[in-house]
């Protein structure tokens, strides 16, 4: 998952995927890809909350919140 790493576009790219997945579940009918793609939707977004929190930890003990790095959905799905 490749994105611009700033908290700023990190939250954006949260608003996004939410307002996608509100959107498959505001569907009358969901079909076998609109559940994939809701299941891709959230690691995405698991990813993506977990980066912002490593960001907000580092920078609260006064480290660079650019060290934060993207990790795998495996370890995201198995908190």
């Amino acid at each position: 998952m490749a994105l611009d790493k700033s908290d700023e576009s990190i939250l954006t790219n949260i608003d996004r995927l939410v307002k996608e997945e509100e959107q498959l579940y505001g569907k009358s009918e969901i079909t076998n890809e609109d559940r994939a793609r809701l299941s891709e939707l959230k690691v995405h977004l698991d990813q993506c909350w977990n980066l912002l929190r490593q960001r907000r930890a580092l920078r609260e003990f006064g480290k660079d919140p650019d060290a934060a790095k993207v990790r795998p959905a495996k370890i995201v799905e198995n908190y």
